[in-house]
């Protein structure tokens, strides 16, 4: 049922889902020295380690730890992003084999996000 085939999201995508959509749910898997450089707006940071542990939370746990509502499994909008595409890709495959049916990873990473923003 389910491929092994990353789906991904563009720039352009995402940019129109940024501060648009109440439905993104953006993940940064990156590091916190990473983070620490610059982020994506609304994004929710939970590093590449961690991320199948905070999939399989329960939802008040979650909540408590990040600050905002887990997202259900089929939340529309949920994308995943590193700093080059890599991490992101297997925090996506991850959600996916957890049953996240919409999760996507953005391929252009951190780094065509601040290219493009120009910071």
């Amino acid at each position: 049922m389910a491929s092994s085939v990353t789906k991904e999201i563009s720039y352009e995508d995402l940019k129109a889902l940024v501060g648009k959509s109440q439905n993104l749910f953006l993940v940064d898997v990156r590091s916190k020295e990473e983070l620490d450089k610059g982020r994506i707006p609304g994004s929710v940071h939970i590093p590449i380690d961690t991320v199948e542990a905070a999939l399989t939370m329960e939802p008040e746990a979650f909540k408590a730890k990040y600050g905002v509502t887990k997202p259900p499994l089929d939340a529309p909008e949920l994308v995943f992003h590193c700093q080059m595409g890599r991490r992101g890709g297997m925090a996506t495959d991850k959600a996916s084999k957890l049953g996240y049916m919409n999760a996507r990873n953005y391929a252009g990473a951190y780094k065509e996000w601040s290219e493009k923003e120009g910071k």
